[in-house]
């Protein structure tokens, strides 16, 4: 079974009616992808309509053609959103070729309303509503078992989602030991409230799988070097074991770049527990500690084999961790350009990763106030709450992007704060982003986000504004 789409296509089953025409093209716009409707593809093959070859051919010859372009869609071309038709599972050679080259997503509907939706339509098997509701009985579970993950018809977040390996299910920390992928031993990496928090059913529902716990300091201490070799020195795993992060974003961080690098990779799963977690951190395969002069200046790329989001966690949270969290979903709101509420945001990331998985590109937007506030932690020995130091570097990122400041001050209120302006400055010039002697900023333009460079004294600028006298 595929863990996401990542280098594989995005294939829609699901039965007549399921609405996957509907909303294949959204889902690849958002991928960066071409969208396929496999029907529409073979009709150009055969050059007639499906109705009509299926009057003068037959279903079964019609299967054989559609097989053999499913097979050439899977096996050239950049992975793309492909739309498949209600019966393209019958053939056992399509379900292997799918489980070799695509993420499956089928798309559940029942089936009144599947009728409905193509009652009086020219589709062949919809002819007769008995025969119609015979055909769902036996093809339902069908697509289930073909499927790499199951999606209310419609959902377009619930598609990126399952795409990028998320799983988003209250209570879902109490099925841990089922939604972890594969059967070898775990590693339980945790900070120590949240095992005092949540341990106890975290250890309970992995149950035999659990070989180990590990704890982890609070907050940005957990992101140092000493962390990581520790944890390389308690693991017992072998290549088949998975590291399970149980936490916020700093034990994500720190747990995802210890499997990374333990054994030259293993698996590992991320829990996040906190809304930056689960809105951002946790999401996208990024890794790393913290240097003495910067922020997540070490790491890897690492996508968890999945991400598992209970929000019922966040029903302990405290409201600073509440506000950082707020912090950067309402950042992931101003790229999207329209409102968002969390688990919008986390399938927005899951789009962008998705799109640029090594931060080539477009991933980079996600840094929209980030740069500043990066610099601002750093100068403040990393006691500045991300999600303050986010909400300051919004307001510069708009400020320079000629945009209204007013949706972060109303809904974060940021302050300036005091840090030494030397220390900020230095740390802000060692942004990953930096080229040559300009300074690239993730800001707002006319059509969205983009990167764009400004010279020194104008982001030098922005940072000082942020700074308390």
């Amino acid at each position: 079974m595929a863990l996401n789409a990542l280098d594989r296509h995005l294939a829609l089953i699901g039965f007549m009616g399921a609405g996957k025409t509907t909303i294949a093209p959204e889902v690849a716009a958002r991928l960066g992808r071409r969208s396929v409707e496999a029907d529409r593809t073979v009709e150009g093959r055969i050059q007639l309509k499906i109705g009509e070859f299926f009057a003068r051919r037959g279903e079964t010859e019609f299967r054989v053609v559609e097989a053999a372009l499913l097979r050439d869609l899977l096996d050239s071309g950049e992975p793309a959103v492909l739309d498949l038709g209600g019966g393209v599972l019958k053939t056992s050679t399509t379900r292997a070729a799918l489980a070799r080259r695509a993420f499956t997503v089928a798309l559940a509907v029942d089936a009144d309303t599947a009728w409905r939706r193509v009652e009086g339509t020219d589709r062949p098997l919809a002819a007769d509503e008995a025969e119609f509701r015979r055909l769902y009985d036996e093809r339902a579970p069908v697509y289930v078992e073909a499927a790499d993950a199951v999606v209310s018809s419609g959902d377009v977040d619930g598609v990126l989602l399952a795409a990028a390996g998320v799983h988003h299910e209250p209570g879902a920390l109490d099925r841990l030991g089922e939604l972890v992928p594969g059967d070898g031993a775990v590693a339980l990496v945790a900070d120590e409230h949240v095992l005092d928090l949540y341990g106890d059913r975290a250890r309970i529902a992995l149950g035999d799988r659990l070989a180990s716990s590990h704890g982890l300091p609070s907050g940005e201490a957990a992101k140092r070097l000493c962390e990581v070799e520790r944890l390389w020195r308690e693991l017992t795993l072998d290549r088949d074991g998975t590291v399970v992060a149980l936490g916020g974003g700093t034990t994500t961080d720190v747990a995802g770049f210890a499997a990374a690098t333990y054994l030259r990779g293993i698996s590992w799963v991320a829990v996040p527990t906190t809304l930056v977690g689960q809105v951002d951190a946790a999401i996208g395969g990024k890794t790393g500690v913290d240097t003495p002069d910067g922020k997540n200046l070490a790491g890897v790329f690492h996508w968890p084999a999945r991400v598992i989001i209970d929000d019922t966690l966040l029903t302990t949270l405290p409201e600073q961790e509440r506000r950082n969290g707020e912090a950067e979903r309402l950042k992931t709101e101003l790229l999207a350009g329209h409102p968002l509420d969390a688990r919008g945001a986390a399938a927005y990331k899951c789009a962008i990763c998705l799109r640029d998985p090594h931060d080539r590109g477009v991933r980079r937007w996600l840094n929209l106030g980030h740069t500043f506030g990066h610099a601002l932690e750093a100068a403040s020995g990393f006691e500045l709450a991300h999600g303050e130091a986010v909400a300051l570097g919004l307001l510069a990122a708009l400020r320079l992007s000629g945009r209204d400041t007013a949706p972060v001050e109303s809904a974060l209120d940021p302050q300036p704060i005091r840090v030494d302006r030397e220390r900020a400055w230095s740390a802000l010039q060692r942004d990953k982003k930096r080229a040559g002697g300009e300074i690239n900023l993730v800001l707002l333009g006319s059509d969205g986000p983009i990167v764009e460079p400004r010279p020194p004294h104008e982001v030098r600028t922005a940072l000082d504004s942020l700074i308390a006298d």
